[in-house]
């Protein structure tokens, strides 16, 4: 058994939930999963159908961006998954996709306000939308400067990356993190669901109102506080 298995793996069935969950169309789309110890991370090939992958077509990859084993190449987001692994160090997985309602509103380059409890339930923050990229990080390494196009908007904002797990890249699409992939994965079918429940609220009622300070509070910390009380 190769020493990569547990990563390969991982990023196969995180890979294979995004078709399941509507959130990639064709190969619009990439999970990756780090192995912390070792310094790589496995991520889906380049222009794969999803139906045609298997474990061993996931290319490992250091946190540098460079290929350490595979036979394809790796996702041309590579870069930018590297990146995020190189300086956030607490982070497992990671999804890129180009889901429908997640992408409109990157492409409207808005942050999704935070209106329900659906949204307060994962973060106590609007969901962030990072500047469109400037000409010139456009025409350097593009996939290498995504990856600093995020973190610049978290730390502009003063959110550090454990307290928000999901973005939107201004004219792009969503990435979202977490401790594992599955975790990112999970995250970023949530992140669908806010962006498409808060395009149909700003529909039904225009200047919708926003979810008042004390039930953010109260949902976000009835999962993620000192006294949670959520779950088993």
């Amino acid at each position: 058994m190769s020493k990569y298995s547990d990563i390969r793996d991982a990023a196969y069935e995180a890979n294979m939930q995004l078709p399941k969950l509507n959130l990639v169309l064709f190969t619009f789309g990439n999970v990756s999963a780090a192995d912390r110890d070792l310094g790589v991370f496995a991520i889906k090939p380049s222009g794969v159908p999803y139906k045609d992958l298997t474990p061993d077509d996931m290319v490992i990859v250091d946190f540098e961006g460079v290929t350490v084993k595979g036979k394809m190449r790796p996702s041309s987001d590579t870069l930018t998954h590297a990146v995020l692994y190189k300086h956030w160090e607490k982070i497992g997985g990671i999804v890129h996709t180009h889901s429908t309602y997640a992408t409109a509103w990157a492409q409207a380059q808005r942050d999704i306000p935070n209106y329900g409890t659906t949204h307060a339930d994962y973060t106590t923050v609007d969901i962030p939308c990072a500047p469109p990229m400037s000409d010139e990080m456009i025409q350097g390494d593009y996939e290498y400067q995504t990856g600093f196009q995020i973190m610049n908007c978290l730390q502009e904002k003063g959110y550090s990356y454990e307290e928000v797990e999901m973005m939107l890249v201004g004219n792009h699409a969503p990435f979202t993190w977490g401790k594992t992939a599955n975790k990112a994965v999970h995250n970023s079918a949530v992140l669908e669901t806010i962006a498409h429940m808060a395009y149909l609220s700003e529909q039904i009622r225009p200047n919708n109102p926003r979810l008042q300070d004390s039930l953010i509070k109260k949902h976000f910390e009835r999962k993620h506080g000192p006294n949670s009380y959520y779950g088993q």
